[in-house]
């Protein structure tokens, strides 16, 4: 059997109705995964497990929406995952919110505030969540999706930078924290990728072109080029890696 595969493991993802979350999903569940898909609102969520299950047969995805803001509703995603699949093997915290671009003078508290508590918080409801079965069984696997942006300085993306910055720590500390269960914890720190959240980014012509043209590869990323990675992460073949940042950018950060 390859490392690779994920048969009988159990992965929920957040943010995972579009973008890099919905590759992740798809690209586990090809591997032998099944999935829980989950983002603020049902019908988004639905459609993406409809199409697995069309594809994969009935039984590889489930949909349950979730607002990480709320830990009412990260412990009721937890316990709808244990319900339809008995267990979660691996937790992927790809959701998160950027309600600011522009420099840290023009942010408000509130923007701030909503930036670190569902960027970071939210992360730590879940984690603590998942954690209790995971150590019981000696086994699990945490996956937070950072961003370069937290390995930089950066004139648009403050608060968001210090967000993905302390994640990276985030996953540091619990891989310490863990370790003797055989838990590993780790981060994926995607470059510029073509989704929803950067859309900011990369349909500025002058932005794609300065970031493409101090690119190794010259171009942005793709949401399934991340996916791979998460599958990495997810099997057997990362058992001996925890606490560490995969940096996936085409080069950008050399």
């Amino acid at each position: 059997m390859s490392q690779f595969n994920l048969q009988g493991k159990v992965a929920i993802i957040t943010g995972s109705s579009k973008g890099i979350g919905k590759a992740i999903a798809e690209e586990m569940v090809a591997n032998g995964g099944r999935v829980v898909i989950s983002s603020r609102k049902q019908e988004p969520c639905d459609a993406v497990a409809t199409t697995i299950n069309a594809e994969h047969g009935d039984g590889a995805a489930i949909a349950v929406a979730a607002n990480i803001s709320s830990k009412e509703d990260l412990q009721n995603l937890v316990d709808k995952a244990r319900d339809a699949f008995g267990r979660v093997d691996v937790l992927v915290c790809n959701a998160a919110t950027n309600p600011h671009f522009g420099p840290m003078a023009t942010i408000s508290d509130d923007q701030f505030r909503k930036i670190l508590d569902n960027n970071i918080v939210s992360n730590h409801w879940l984690i603590q969540m998942v954690l209790p079965e995971m150590k019981a069984r000696k086994e699990g696997s945490v996956i937070i999706i950072s961003s370069i942006a937290g390995l930089r300085g950066t004139v648009d993306l403050g608060a968001y930078a210090i967000s993905k910055a302390a994640d990276m720590q985030l996953v540091r500390n619990l891989a310490h924290e863990h370790g003797d269960d055989n838990i590993r914890v780790n981060c994926i720190a995607p470059g510029l990728i073509r989704t929803d959240m950067a859309r900011a980014l990369w349909e500025n012509p002058e932005t794609e072109k300065h970031v493409t043209a101090t690119t190794p590869l010259h171009r942005i990323g793709e949401p399934s080029e991340i996916a791979g990675t998460a599958v990495y992460l997810a099997s057997s073949a990362s058992t001996y890696m925890t606490g560490q940042v995969l940096v996936v950018d085409g080069g950008s950060t050399i």
